[in-house]
């Protein structure tokens, strides 16, 4: 996975992912397994700008800056998996 991240800029590292709240590691996994910011909200019990909200810190905790050349969410999920993988 590094060769996908790398290319798009900074990449966060697993100790940037310290920094989550637990409920934002909830939609990161979430995120991660292909939700949608509403079905996400639905399976936490929170409202989709809620949901918004808590993307928003991910994005912000992982240093992961809007580009026209690359995707936050996808750059988050990438970072996540990362440290998920063996």
């Amino acid at each position: 996975m590094r060769a996908v991240i790398a290319p798009l800029g900074a990449e966060p590292s697993g100790r940037a992912l310290d920094a989550l709240t637990p409920r934002e590691l909830d939609v990161l996994a979430l995120m991660s397994e292909g939700w949608s910011n509403a079905a996400i909200g639905g399976h936490l019990f929170l409202s989709e700008r809620t949901v918004e909200t808590h993307i928003g810190a991910i994005f912000a905790k992982l240093g992961i800056e809007d580009s026209p050349d690359g995707n936050r969410r996808v750059r988050a999920i990438l970072a996540y998996l990362q440290t998920r993988a063996p």
